[in-house]
C-alpha cells in the first residue's frame, strides 16, 4: 500500500537523511588507493553510532556489515572485505540509518584516485539521470515518469540499466511500496500522492545490461564485467518540486569527485 508521510514522520526521515548524507562525506574522505573496503565499513559503523543511530543493513536478512560496498563490476549489495582499493576503481557505497523508528538510505559512487575517461562519464551520466528521476518525482505523476526519465537519460549515451533491481519506498520499514524502476513509459505505474517518501537509485552499466547474483546470495554482479555505477537519494514528492531529504552535498564540498 503506498502511503503518504506526514510531516512529522518526514523531519524524522529528514534526521536519517542527514545522518547517511554525512556518513557518505566521512567515507568518502577514506576513499583511497590501499585502503581496504572493511575499513570504509568500520568509519560508517563508528560514524552511524556515534550518531546515536543505528546502522539498519547489518543484520538485515543476514547481512554481515554496515555497508553495502561494491567494486567495479559489482552494481550492488557487495560485501565489505580485506580487498585492496587500487587506482582507477570506482567504489559504490550504499548506507543505511535507524533513528527514532524510522530509516535513512543512500548511496553514492566514489572514484578511487584517477579514473579512465569512460569510467568518469559512467558516474557523471548515472548521478544525472538520478537528478533527471528526481525532476519528475511530483505529485500527480507516476512512477513510470521517474523510470523514463532515467533510462531515456543514460540510454542517450550508450548506457545500459539493470532492471532485476529498483528503488523503493522509506520509512519505518527499509523498503516500503513503491517500487521505483529505473525505466519504465511515461504515464504508466503508481501515481506518486503529495508526502510519498521514495528512494530513487539508478544502477547504470557501462555495457549490457545483463547481470547474476553471486554464490554468496548478495553481490550483484554485471554478466560481462564491465563497471557499473550507483547513486541513491532519498526525496518527498511534492507539488511542482520533489524535495531531497538526502543529499551529495557534503560530499562534494569535501573533495572533487
Amino acid at each position: 500500500m503506498v502511503r503518504p508521510k506526514t510531516e512529522e514522520e518526514i523531519e524524522l526521515l529528514r534526521i536519517n537523511g542527514e545522518l547517511v548524507s554525512k556518513t557518505l562525506a566521512e567515507v568518502g574522505k577514506a576513499v583511497a588507493p590501499g585502503v581496504t573496503t572493511k575499513e570504509l565499513d568500520r568509519v560508517a559503523e563508528t560514524f552511524i553510532r556515534d550518531h546515536g543511530a543505528i546502522p539498519s543493513f547489518k543484520g538485515f536478512e543476514g547481512f554481515p556489515s554496515a555497508l553495502c560496498i561494491s567494486v567495479n563490476d559489482v552494481v550492488v549489495h557487495g560485501f565489505p572485505s580485506d580487498y585492496i582499493l587500487k587506482e582507477g576503481d570506482i567504489v559504490s557505497v550504499d548506507c543505511g540509518t535507524l533513528y527514532k523508528g524510522y530509516n535513512g538510505d543512500s548511496a553514492y559512487t566514489f572514484p578511487v584516485g584517477e579514473v579512465d575517461a569512460e569510467t568518469r562519464k559512467l558516474l557523471d551520466v548515472t548521478k544525472e539521470s538520478l537528478y533527471k528521476g528526481i525532476e519528475a518525482a511530483v505529485a500527480g505523476n507516476r512512477v513510470g515518469d521517474i523510470g523514463h526519465a532515467v533510462q531515456s537519460y543514460a540510454e542517450s549515451f550508450g548506457f545500459s540499466v539493470v532492471r532485476e533491481l529498483e528503488g523503493h519506498g522509506l520509512g519505518t520499514k527499509m523498503h516500503e511500496d513503491p517500487g521505483v524502476p529505473n525505466y519504465g513509459r511515461q504515464g504508466h505505474g503508481t501515481r506518486l500522492p503529495e508526502g510519498l517518501v521514495i528512494c530513487i537509485e539508478p544502477m547504470i552499466c557501462a555495457g549490457a545490461r545483463g547481470v547474476y547474483l553471486a554464490r554468496n546470495g548478495w553481490e550483484v554482479h554485471t554478466s560481462d564485467h564491465r563497471n557499473a555505477a550507483h547513486y541513491e537519494l532519498t526525496v518527498v514528492v511534492r507539488k511542482g518540486r520533489a524535495e531531497q531529504l538526502s543529499t551529495f552535498r557534503y560530499i562534494e564540498e569535501n573533495s572533487i569527485q
